[in-house]
């Protein structure tokens, strides 16, 4: 018996020329109905491509379900939203046996995560048992039940909103759970303008409902596949490690970023460079990213205190002492 391995079959990667103008498409189209944020809309992009998951985080009615639901309803992939809450448990999210009593057999139901994109709402109103849940799908695109395992996807993400000044009746996020999501970003409340036009787009209803979808999941997955594809030369990897080194250090840190932010934080870059219409990578893409990367990953000294603290403001500091490549 020969003992060598035929190499992998790889995926043909369709051609830039075709691609981004989907990516385009989609981006429009999400924009129709979330007003005055397009660069929300492009980090949300990012965490799509990028193969990661989105954490939205901002006070309520800001839009964070809304712009999970406009991404869902542009991709014709299966969608499920979750709303969580402090009764819900792990086998509401990934399914359960049921007895079949015509078979006498146990028959697995799924639950919602399986689809191919899910909105967890309020996921730090679930208990860290049911958070839990979500690990190994967000982190393997699998599911374990019953001793055997479930692909998800592809294409598969999570969007997941919460209320970070809201603390009665919620569970904050572990650090192993923060560190799946690729991305942690914040809307903010909209310009002025925006804000009038977002009035007036709803006197007819809710905008989001009338979507239509623009993408397919192959199309997605190509998306994804040209991403991997995109040049990072040497000096700007090294940027990315010395950053992360940076968090390791800093005397206000006390976790710093893990090898897998290193490498979130790499195929992000990666995905920001295509939103831009490149085929490589800069510093420029490597420092808007440093924030929405790493600042969720990283465990401040202030935590020792008891205090809730917000690493954004030392993520800045490093960014800005950290040599960029010429």
């Amino acid at each position: 018996m020969s003992l060598v391995h035929s190499p992998p079959v790889l995926p043909t990667l369709r051609p830039a020329a075709e691609l981004l103008p989907l990516l385009s498409k989609l981006r429009n189209n999400i924009a129709a109905v979330f007003l005055g944020k397009d660069e929300v809309i492009r980090f949300s992009l990012v965490a799509l491509l990028a193969e990661g998951h989105l954490l939205l985080e901002d006070v309520p009615g800001v839009g964070k379900t809304v712009l999970a639901k406009a991404v869902a309803r542009s991709l014709s992939c299966s969608f499920h939203r979750v709303q969580f809450t402090p009764d819900l448990l792990p086998g509401d999210l990934i399914g359960t046996s049921i007895f079949n009593q015509q078979t006498s057999k146990f028959v697995f139901e799924p639950g919602p995560l399986f689809a191919q994109v899910v909105l967890a709402d309020e996921i730090n109103r679930a208990t860290p048992r049911t958070q839990s849940a979500l690990l190994e799908a967000m982190s393997e695109k699998q599911i374990t039940v019953d001793g055997q395992t479930r692909p998800l996807g592809p294409p598969f993400l999570v969007l997941a909103t919460q209320n970070p000044y809201e603390f009665e009746g919620t569970y904050p996020l572990p650090e192993s759970q923060l560190d799946r999501f690729l991305l942690r970003m914040q809307i903010g409340y909209p310009a002025r303008e925006a804000e009038r036009n977002i009035l007036t787009q709803h006197r007819a209803g809710e905008p989001v409902d009338t979507l239509s979808a623009v993408l397919s999941p192959d199309d997605v997955v190509a998306l994804q596949q040209h991403t991997r594809s995109v040049r990072v030369e040497a000096p700007v990897a090294e940027y990315v490690l010395n950053l992360i080194g940076a968090t390791r250090t800093h005397p206000d840190i006390r976790l710093g970023a893990s090898t897998r932010a290193a490498l979130a934080y790499y195929r992000a870059v990666q995905a920001y460079a295509v939103t831009a219409g490149r085929d490589y990578a800069t510093p420029d893409d490597v420092k808007a990213l440093a924030g929405p990367v790493l600042a969720h990953r990283l465990l401040t000294k202030a935590w020792d205190q008891g205090g809730r603290d917000d690493a954004g403001a030392l993520v800045n500091d490093i960014v800005a002492k950290t040599p960029v490549p010429a």
